[in-house]
């Protein structure tokens, strides 16, 4: 199916641009973390049953995303990296590594939370299975997780090995799928249906251009706090909450093909949270928010195994467009996460509703965001 490069998804859902929904910046070609060269998203999506939750047997609404910063072919080589908490009441494995050593190896992957060690474990097999010249090959890698409990079994342990290797092994590029897929499946944002979602801002810094890229896997924030364009959208739509209360989380991985070093990228990731707040969220207590972000560039000196290597990177002076990107992008992704959306429903009949978006594009018109399109 051809798709409206970044307005819609592969599958061509509507996303918050084809409905006229303003953002600033200028976005990449597939307005997608997958805009960065080299970068992969894969994705298994587990979706069977309804009714009563019966644990270990369902219903189950789960899966894996997968994001390869340098593709299949060249997972053993790092990429630098850094990571920010804003709030920790959650788990993304292999951070600590990441901060003592400045880069991070091999597939990403997000899950569901009781799935986040089967996830850390398998992208390890995974590695192991495509290192077979490699006897001693280890592995520390980035997994990381939201709660989807509301809507899956999640006691039921769904997630297998050969889940989080099919969402590794369909890992592509170009238009990719955001909203209820992957490990974005069972999510709830803003007590919207949530999930997976994704933006990427062009920026020109001494005539390079660059290009930065964000992936979410949102599910947090109450109703109320929900802000699109600086319109409190969620204060005028209210009712079928199914949270209510200030629990959840966001996984986001920030990507550039810009030339950065490791403290550099752990600014970038701390940026996250400034388009968290965006779209309203003040990351509650309950909630376990927490972003890594990346540098594709420098490969063949990351894969250089001499003792004595050459960076090249980008001054700090000369960062504030890259940190406006991930801003832009981060808030663009989250909202694009709850508009390429539908209605889902799961265990016990707990249902998530989708945005209606009719009704966000009046809230627009009426604060003055929107024109009020003339009638045929």
């Amino acid at each position: 199916m051809t798709t409206k490069s970044h307005t819609t998804t592969a599958s061509g859902k509507k996303r918050s641009r084809e409905l006229g929904i303003p953002f600033d910046g200028t976005p990449g070609k597939f307005n997608a973390i997958t805009d960065v060269n080299g970068v992969k998203v894969g994705y298994c999506t587990l979706i069977e049953g309804d009714g009563p939750l019966v644990v270990g047997k369902g219903p189950i609404r789960t899966g894996v995303t997968a994001i390869l910063p340098r593709g299949k072919q060249s997972t053993s080589t790092p990429v630098f990296a850094g990571s920010h908490s804003l709030n920790g009441n959650g788990e993304m494995t292999g951070l600590l590594w990441v901060e003592e050593s400045g880069v991070c190896e091999g597939p990403i992957t997000i899950t569901n939370t009781h799935s986040c060690g089967i996830a850390r474990d398998a992208t390890i097999q995974w590695m192991v299975n495509h290192q077979p010249q490699n006897e001693d090959a280890w592995s520390l890698p980035v997994a990381g997780e939201t709660f989807d409990g509301n809507l899956n079994d999640i006691n039921g342990f769904h997630v297998k090995p050969e889940h989080v290797f099919e969402a590794i092994d369909s890992a592509t590029g170009g238009a990719i799928e955001l909203g209820s897929v992957g490990g974005g499946t069972g999510m709830i944002c803003y007590d919207f249906k949530g999930g997976n979602g994704s933006a990427s801002r062009m920026v020109e810094i001494d005539n390079e251009t660059y290009t930065v890229g964000l992936f979410v896997q949102s599910n947090f924030g109450v109703r109320h706090e929900l802000v699109i364009s600086g319109v409190p959208v969620g204060k005028h739509i209210q009712g079928n909450e199914i949270r209510s209360k200030p629990v959840g989380s966001i996984i986001a991985i920030a990507a550039t093909d810009a030339p950065l070093l490791p403290h550099q990228l752990k600014r970038l990731a701390r940026r996250i949270s400034l388009g968290m707040a965006r779209s309203g969220s003040i990351s509650h207590n309950g909630s376990g928010d927490i972003f890594i972000a990346l540098s594709t560039a420098n490969e063949g000196t990351l894969a250089n195994d001499s003792n004595h290597i050459n960076v090249e990177c980008l001054s700090n002076d000369s960062l504030d467009p890259i940190f406006e990107a991930v801003v832009q992008a981060t808030d663009e992704a989250i909202i694009d996460s709850i508009i390429a959306n539908e209605t889902m429903i799961g265990r016990d009949g707990v249902t998530a509703i989708a945005l209606p978006h009719e009704r966000v594009l009046e809230l627009l018109v009426k604060h003055c965001v929107l024109v009020q399109p003339e009638s045929s």
